[in-house]
């Protein structure tokens, strides 16, 4: 009988399991919230703001050179002493992955093999991993499909939320319930992915009509919060949700469902013979 493969320190495998292969220190943990909240509002500003009746609200131009900002310097905090070389290279190989994935599926009627792998890597090693992997991949992508501009740091930020998200799911879960877990976290990602960015645009377009409904569904600078997310909901219910967000939800299932128990197996023996046992945002920390 074959001897089951094991730790260096003579832990088995399954004990990636019960815990991220990554930990995440406190103070990366503190500056991973924040830059969460300032990120959800760099989304939500135009709800709350409050404007004269009719007035324009411009596009947050001076966000959007701050989120990059924002971004930076959260993966700074989380890879200062955290990341050592061999995670480095886990983190490069599932980033040129991902983009290539992009690249191959376009995102054609939702069809995006991206968000699969980056939720199984961040179930792996953990949030602040998962954060990452969601920056880097979103931002090779683009570089490789000439995806740059403007929407970029919002995609790769709500990548990141997926990731870290993927990687804040309960430990303990393993097994064909680990692989039902991820598959609903999996459909809840597609349609937040679709519906924050969403949020990132539709506050900005004018005049907008859909077939079908009586009316625009525009932001209306100066309405009740209320009323404007009522619009929004139906704006994307009506463009997003039945269709690119389905797409992407099903996209997910399918990948987990068949991929995921080999990726998951794959990525934990990675973790396992890169001896991630540090803790990310710790100087010092590694194997």
């Amino acid at each position: 009988m074959s001897r089951p493969a094991s730790h260096p320190a003579g832990q088995p495998l399954s004990h990636l399991v019960g815990r991220p292969a990554v930990a995440l220190a406190p103070r990366s943990a503190v500056v991973l919230a924040v830059a969460s909240l300032a990120g959800l509002m760099m989304l939500a500003w135009p709800l709350l703001v409050r404007v004269p009746d009719h007035a324009r609200v411009d596009p947050p131009f001076l966000f959007l050179g701050l989120l990059p900002v924002v971004i930076v310097v959260v993966l700074a905090e989380v890879g200062e002493g955290g990341l050592d070389p061999r995670v480095l290279a886990v983190l490069g190989v599932l980033s040129a992955v991902n983009a290539l994935l992009r690249g191959l599926s376009a995102g054609v009627a939702g069809v995006e093999l991206v968000f699969f792998l980056l939720i199984l890597a961040g179930r792996v090693f953990g949030p602040g991993f998962g954060f990452v992997l969601g920056c880097t991949s979103l931002f090779a992508s683009a570089l490789m499909t000439a995806g740059v501009g403007p929407w970029l740091p919002f995609q790769m930020l709500v990548s990141a939320w997926v990731g870290m998200g993927a990687g804040l799911l309960p430990r303990r879960v393993t097994g064909r319930a680990e692989i039902a877990m991820l598959v609903v976290y999996g459909i809840v990602a597609a349609y937040a992915f679709g519906l924050l960015m969403n949020l990132s645009t539709w506050p900005f377009a004018l005049g907008v009509d859909v077939p079908g409904h009586e009316g625009s569904l525009a932001f209306v600078p100066g309405d009740p919060v209320w009323e404007n997310l009522q619009r929004f909901a139906v704006y994307t219910l009506l463009t997003s949700t039945g269709s690119w967000d389905t797409g992407r939800a099903i996209t997910n299932s399918v990948a987990i469902v068949v991929l995921g128990p080999a990726v998951l197996t794959t990525l934990r023996r990675a973790a396992r013979r890169a001896t991630v046992t540090g803790t990310l945002g710790k100087p010092g920390a590694g194997a």
